[in-house]
């Protein structure tokens, strides 16, 4: 295996655990929060969930397709700037959205510097 691959596997795990168990089995109190700073039903945290959940499943699918990197480098670039602005306080907790989607964007860059993989 690669390392673009494994990259690319790793950055659809992260997406396919983030939308399947702090949103979609646990509705984590941070994920609730979020939504509250936005004004939003908790009845979204479903919604992306399974949109979180899909796309983790289309970059695992897809993998001679690169859209489904670039369409995830952009939205943890925009979640990332979105906490920053609406829950800064959650930048310094452990195991936080900075480290995590950094982590994830590089991730990213690696798998799409890999060649399409039949």
């Amino acid at each position: 295996m690669t390392d673009a691959r494994l990259a690319r596997l790793t950055v659809a795990a992260i997406f396919i655990y983030h939308g399947l168990v702090p949103k979609l089995l646990m509705r984590d109190a941070t994920e609730l929060q979020l939504l509250d700073a936005h004004g939003l039903s908790h009845g979204v945290l479903a919604l992306a969930g399974a949109g979180e959940l899909l796309l983790g499943l289309l970059i695992a699918l897809l993998h001679r397709q690169r859209w489904p990197l670039y369409v995830a480098q952009a939205a943890l670039l925009v979640l990332l700037v979105d906490v920053a602005i609406f829950a800064p306080a959650l930048l310094t907790q452990a195991f936080n959205p900075l480290t995590l989607n950094l982590a994830a964007l590089v991730l990213g860059m690696i798998a799409l510097r890999g060649r399409p993989h039949a």
